[in-house]
């Protein structure tokens, strides 16, 4: 069963990614995108943006499919490590909402953490059962 275990992380955090980079690429856009990058201090934020739609997009899809699945999490291990470090570790663990633009955002570590974490088991795991790659 452990196998399948292994899919169905991969498959929650497939979505997940995929979905970061659909707001990242078109609910934001891409100059969006940078903007809060550097508004957030991330270094490079234009590198960081397209380096976030392309890890969580197309990683996100080789996720879902189970394709080289240890590479694309270890593709988004370095994005959720930059959030983590460069976004979230200063705010505290627990999620609460706080104001940016007069509108309500979350801030804290937790999710992020709890993302980490889950994406490096993935990558140590493989991609389970009903892979398309099952070294990978």
């Amino acid at each position: 069963m452990s196998q399948y275990g292994a899919t169905v992380l991969r498959l929650f955090l497939g979505v997940t990614f995929l979905m970061h980079a659909y707001l990242a690429f078109v609910v934001y856009g891409p100059a969006r995108a940078v903007e809060l990058n550097a508004r957030m201090g991330i270094p490079l934020p234009e590198v960081a943006a397209w380096y976030l739609i392309l890890a969580h997009g197309l990683g996100g899809i080789m996720l879902i499919l189970g394709l080289w699945t240890r590479w694309a999490a270890l593709a988004n291990l370095v994005v959720m490590l930059g959030a983590l470090v460069f976004v979230h570790l200063h705010q505290g663990y627990f999620i609460k909402a706080v104001m940016v633009d007069n509108a309500p955002r979350p801030a804290g570590y937790e999710y992020v953490l709890l993302l980490v974490g889950a994406t490096l088991a993935q990558a140590l795991l493989g991609g389970g059962a009903l892979a398309v790659t099952r070294r990978g």
